[in-house]
């Protein structure tokens, strides 16, 4: 079965960077796009990235423009997510994703077919 597993999750401060890692397994890899969300306490969870697995075209998020980079390894089936400049704002638990929807951009968070468990990441001011 499909299985996406995060990795990199941890704690920095303000101004820091971190960098996030999805193993993907289970399924035909260029079937599905794959993409990173995030969900802050009482927040709804919100697409941040997103790359087409044929072709690498990007998608990103207004807030995390210019700070945060969606890469793949197709050779390896892993999906990164290099984030600099992190600010509090970013504390959230990010999940990787996978799914056709994922090809057009962000796609809703109900769209999405398949998800890894999380990694946290926090921020401190």
């Amino acid at each position: 079965q499909v299985q996406l597993v995060e990795s990199g999750g941890g704690s920095v401060q303000a101004g820091g960077s971190l960098r996030l890692s999805c193993a993907a397994s289970g399924y035909t890899y260029s079937n599905y796009c794959m993409g990173w969300f995030r969900q802050a306490p009482g927040k709804e969870r919100e697409g941040v990235a997103a790359v087409r697995t044929r072709g690498g075209t990007t998608y990103y998020a207004d807030s995390i423009q210019g700070r945060f980079t969606v890469s793949l390894d197709n050779a390896n089936y892993t999906l990164y997510l290099q984030m600099n400049s992190l600010k509090p704002e970013d504390t959230a638990m990010y999940y990787c994703a996978a799914g056709r929807p994922l090809c057009h951009g962000l796609a809703p968070y109900y769209n999405v077919n398949y998800w890894g468990k999380g990694t946290l990441v926090t921020i401190s001011s």
